[in-house]
């Protein structure tokens, strides 16, 4: 069947316009990827990784200065970076240390340099497939987002932490990703170069020894000689009964410099220090009386078999390569001593250390002959807390950053929130308000027009089938809630729309929710009202415009699989990010495709949704499941009137009078003009047929979902004109459809 000219002319402009906007696009060169690792499984993708000239990008070095660049895999996996042999931090991967995804499902991977201290020395994104960030955002607004984050200071959390860069207002999820990446990251390297644990190892104060007593730093055992002597009493030599010490020791971790510095002295302290190893602490024991703590088989057996440190089912015992002699004791006030030693423990839980958080108990048991040839002992034990003083402050558990969006889009939420309630409203109710048909008009427009300028243009929440490739590559990759709730907007609209289609079909969102469908049929109106012809497409090309969209659709799923970056870019054939989330603030192609879709909606309504949009010919796919159908339909539909087909939006009313669920929109036109008797011929003929008094339309009984095909018309059953672009008698008859006939 030919078509009318000016319809020719008008797709063979868009045509041309849409191949142009895509084949102009450029994708950045930072964004591309070879293809087949974009198809390659995400735990197979390896991590970039960093060479001289970027490490010292990073850490600013001056050109006169070199930097060498070693792969280290513990105490976590990154790239050990120094410079005239003076280290300079740690470079880590956040797709290797966070396994960051982005929204579009795939690897988003940043390079992060730590410093010795915890500040991020720099950042740079290496890796990413995010719709936003390839086709929205320059690469100069990406690059000085991440370089933001130099100078942060990773031993900051909760929601005060400072320095942080704001994300990009048009592109916020996928930056709020990359900052929770980035942040994870440096965590992990600052950590792992830093001291770590929970005692402060940095503050100092002078103390004495009867100061360090009373904070604690030192616990107290004392057995007498009488203790001794009664312990002792069948030992081949039994010690002699007074009130001298036994055995008498002080014992407490002394990692803290206010302790082990005041004990020590400084240069002691720093020997001491310096030779622990990371998960280690160093407990000092200085004893006294007729008996040390050490005796005399360490040397031997090489471990310290008189101490034991127990904590439940842990228990520890000093090695002499652990050990360290201590000279003197420098804190004034303290006793004399005839042994003292500071031993490196195992401070480390994860690998059968103890928890220096928990008390624990320290033992030194000594041992004797009996006089009948067994062995006596005389355990004497002290328990150990670190005090409160020497503690690091516990951090501020961190709030995840989906919750943090959340939380600071609470009004949006509500917005949204109401709108959704009215909609339901509206649906639910649809029976009354299709009966005032002024007040449907009334009601649709208003709505349409919130969704525009509120939920569109307001809150960027246009949904997109980028979000519907991201979710499927999502299910085949390792699907992680986080991912999508780090967009609180969308995901309440998907949620929405996804109950929606179960109750209603692909309307709920098509003809109420998007943004992009409420701007055409606001212009149409506008255009309708300044007296702009409508085109009326013939129906059986109608019907063949529709592969457009299902093949647009199986394209841009099928292309994620190969290219992600090519199939973003298949995907520009939606023009609501020109539209609706950039308010038409993109390069020319752009904007001048999106203005010929809404320049084609001038003349046929909704003309993007009918054959273009690949996220309505997705959502139409699942759209027969639905499980209410209250659109009516009388046996005179498309027998005796074929008003409703002529004046449905997306021409979703076949020739029969049949409603096909893959293409209505919901919008409840048809409906308010079989209710109305004004409008309506059937209404029409029966108030005349009853002498034209007051006739009003009773309710429309529900019948089955499929009824006999209805005979061919005559001639003189339909006004003239009616049957224009309809099939003629005889001839093959449409796709069948789901459609609801009554009688009435």
């Amino acid at each position: 069947m030919n078509l009318p000219a000016p319809l020719c002319r008008l797709a063979h402009v868009a045509a041309i316009l849409s191949l142009a906007a895509l084949s102009l696009v450029p994708v950045p060169a930072a964004a591309q990827a070879p293809a087949a690792g974009s198809s390659a499984p995400a735990e197979a993708i390896a991590p970039a990784a960093p060479d001289a000239g970027l490490a010292a990008a990073l850490f600013q070095l001056p050109p006169e200065r070199q930097s060498t660049v070693a792969r280290q895999e513990a105490p976590v996996p990154g790239w050990r970076v120094e410079a005239d042999g003076e280290p300079l931090g740690l470079i880590g991967s956040t797709w290797e240390l966070a396994n960051s995804t982005g929204y579009s499902g795939r690897p988003l991977d940043v390079l992060v340099a730590v410093a010795p201290d915890g500040r991020v020395a720099g950042a740079r994104l290496m890796r990413h497939a995010e719709p936003v960030l390839t086709l929205g955002i320059s690469d100069a607004d990406i690059a000085a987002y991440v370089d933001g984050f130099r100078g942060y200071d990773t031993n900051q959390s909760g929601e005060g932490a400072e320095g942080l860069p704001d994300v990009i207002s048009r592109a916020t999820v996928s930056t709020g990703v990359i900052r929770d990446g980035i942040l994870r990251t440096a965590r992990i390297l600052g950590t792992a170069q830093g001291e770590g644990g929970v005692i402060d190892r940095v503050a100092y104060a002078p103390a004495d020894w009867a100061a360090l007593e009373s904070m604690g730093a030192l616990s107290h055992a004392r057995a007498s000689m009488a203790d001794a002597a009664q312990a002792f009493a069948g030992a081949r030599q039994v010690p002699t009964h007074s009130d001298k010490p036994f055995l008498e020791f002080w014992t407490g971790i002394i990692d803290t410099p206010t302790a082990g510095r005041n004990l020590l002295g400084q240069q002691p302290f720093n020997a001491v220090a310096g030779a622990r190893a990371s998960g280690e602490a160093l407990l000092a024991i200085f004893s006294r009386g007729a008996t040390g703590h050490r005796g005399t088989g360490w040397k031997r057996a090489g471990t310290f078999e008189r101490i034991a440190v127990t904590q439940g089912e842990v228990t520890l015992t000093p090695t002499a390569e652990g050990y360290t002699q201590v000279n003197r004791i420098a804190a004034e006030g303290a006793p004399s001593f005839t042994e003292r030693s500071v031993f490196r423990i195992d401070a480390d839980p994860e690998r059968g250390g103890i928890d220096l958080t928990q008390p624990f108990t320290v033992t030194v048991t000594t041992t004797r002959p009996a006089a009948d040839g067994g062995t006596l002992s005389l355990p004497l034990s002290a328990q150990v807390s670190v005090p409160e003083a020497f503690r690091l402050a516990p951090p501020v558990p961190e709030i995840p950053l989906w919750q943090q969006f959340w939380q600071a889009k609470k009004p949006q939420i509500a917005v949204v929130g109401a709108m959704l309630g009215v909609l339901g409203l509206i649906l639910f109710g649809q029976e009354w308000l299709v009966r005032r048909a002024g007040l449907w008009r009334q009601v649709r427009l208003v709505y349409l027009f919130v969704t525009l300028v509120v939920l569109g243009w307001g809150l960027n929440a246009q949904l997109s089938i980028v979000q519907v490739v991201a979710f499927l590559h999502a299910l085949l990759s390792g699907f992680r809630w986080e991912t999508f709730l780090v967009a609180p907007l969308i995901f309440v609209l998907w949620s929405a729309v996804a109950l929606g289609m179960l109750f209603w079909g692909r309307g709920v969102f098509c003809g109420w929710l998007c943004p992009f469908g409420a701007l055409q049929e606001l212009t149409n109106a506008a255009a309708q009202r300044l007296g702009v012809r409508q085109i009326a497409v013939p129906q059986a090309l109608h019907e063949r415009l529709w592969v457009i969209k299902y093949t647009l659709f199986v394209a841009i799923v099928a292309l994620s699989f190969y290219s992600m970056e090519r199939s973003l870019v298949l995907a520009e054939a939606e023009p609501f990010k020109t539209a609706i989330s950039m308010y038409f603030l993109r390069p020319w192609p752009f904007v001048l495709y999106a203005l010929a879709l809404l320049g084609a909606g001038l003349f046929i309504e909704r003309f993007f949704c009918r054959y273009v949009c690949p996220l309505g010919a997705g959502l139409a796919i699942p759209a027969k499941l639905k499980v209410f159908d209250w659109l009516k339909r009388r046996p005179q539909c498309g027998r005796e009137c074929r008003l409703c087909e002529t004046k449905c939006p997306m021409g979703a009313i076949d020739p029969l009078g049949r409603i096909n669920p893959n293409e209505c929109v919901l919008c409840l036109r048809c409906q308010t003009i079989m209710d109305d008797e004004n409008t309506c011929p059937v209404l029409k003929r029966r108030a005349r047929g009853a002498g034209g008094g007051g006739f009003r339309a009773p309710p429309i009984p529900t019948a089955p979902a499929t009824g006999p095909v209805p005979p061919p018309l005559e001639p003189t059953q339909v006004p003239a004109g009616a049957h224009a672009g309809a099939a003629a008698p005889g001839s093959d008859q449409p796709p069948a459809f789901r459609s609801q006939q009554v009688t009435s």
